[in-house]
Parts: C-alpha cells; structure tokens; sequence
C-alpha cells in the first residue's frame, strides 16, 4: 500500500518505549525483552497495525511482534496500538521496522515463535515479481529458521491467484495445511478473526476472503 509520509512519525516512533527501529541487535534475545515469558507471535507487514493492536490488548497471555518497513505506516500502527492500550505503554507487543525480506537477519531459532501472521500482503501478480511474495518458498524458508517446530502461520487474502499458489508453496516448503477457506467470514477456521482494514473494504466491495493455518512439518 502506497501512503503519503507523515512528518511526526519519526519523532513520535523515537520516542515509543515500544518501537525499536534497529531490531537486529536483538536476534535470538526477543524472549527476554518482555516483562513475561509467554509463546511469542509476530505479524510480518503490519500496515497501519489495527489488527496487532486489537489481537496484542485482548491477548496479554501472549508477546507479540509486529513488522513493516515504511514510516508512516509504523507511525500509525504507533498510535493505534497506543489508544488500543488506552495509552499506556504495552508490556506484550513491540513494533519494529525491517524489510521483511531481509527477516532472518532479526529472529532465529532462539526465538522459538509460535505463530506467524500474514495479512493481505502484496500479490505480485506478474512473473518476475512473485519471488517477492510473502508466502513464496523463498521466504517461507527463512521463516522456517526461527518458527518453532510444529508452529503455524496464518494466512489471509482477497487475490484468488496468489491463495492457490500459496497453497502449493506452503506444500513445497514442508508445511502442512491443517485448515483453509475460501470465505473466511462464512467458514471462521480461526475461531477469533480479527478484520484488518484491506479486509473491511474488500468485504464490503463483495470480495471473498481466502485464508488458511498452515503447521510447519521436521
């Protein structure tokens, strides 16, 4: 998603407790960084971070980790997730910005995360691109790096072409596919969907949302 810049987002993220902007120095070391140690969760492109901060302020029984890499969508994720915790500073979620390509260079297997988030992420529908998409064996074998062994990635999104091709990369990455829908909000298979903002307007345009909960195999 294109957005404009937002000339307070650097300052006001500088000044979160709760965002790091140079997340790698805490490779293998997430765990310790919060106040309890409970199963750990990242969203991978977290946008303007509505649903982390519903997910992360009605689950304090889990940490979680939201990524993206564009400032001003980091910037609104900051403040949503600031009036989600009625504005005190969160003890179960950080907010951190990296490239997700570039991901193993911030987690590893130390990290033991139990589940990953992929919501409506960039469907790269020609050719030459779509070794770019967030669920192309390329990159579900870095997140094999530091999810945990029989952990699970949560998959959303509105592209028809981009959910039947993740279908065969989660196989070829050995992952099994323990769940899926072709209508998320007919067949909840998550049992706790929380809409995100792509997911509230392409609803509302008639748009099926395909998802699914893929388990990573040994």
């Amino acid at each position: 998603m294109r957005i404009r810049r937002k000339k307070w987002a650097k300052e006001e993220l500088e000044n979160a407790k709760f965002y790091i902007d140079k997340p790698d120095i805490n490779k293998g070391k997430w765990n310790n960084l919060f106040s309890k140690k409970q199963p750990l969760h990242v969203e991978l492109g977290c946008g303007k971070g509505l649903f982390i901060a519903t997910l992360a302020s009605q689950n304090k029984d889990k940490n979680y980790i939201a990524v993206d890499m564009i400032e001003a969508m980091l910037g609104l994720s900051k403040r949503n997730i600031e009036q989600a915790y009625n504005f005190e500073n969160p003890n179960n979620l950080f907010l951190i910005r990296k490239n997700i390509e570039q991901i193993s260079d911030v987690f590893n297997k130390e990290d033991s995360i139990e589940r990953i988030y992929i919501n409506f992420c960039n469907p790269w529908p020609k050719s030459k691109h779509q070794k770019r998409r967030l669920t192309h064996p390329r990159q579900l074998n870095l997140y094999r790096e530091f999810l945990k062994d029989d952990g699970e990635i949560y998959f959303k999104t509105d592209s028809d072409e981009l959910f039947e091709d993740s279908l065969e990369y989660f196989m070829e990455s050995n992952f099994e596919i323990i769940s899926k829908t072709y209508d998320l909000h007919f067949e909840d298979i998550f049992g706790q969907n929380i809409m995100t903002e792509h997911e509230e307007m392409f609803s509302n345009d008639g748009i099926k949302i395909k998802a699914l909960i893929a388990k990573k195999l040994n």
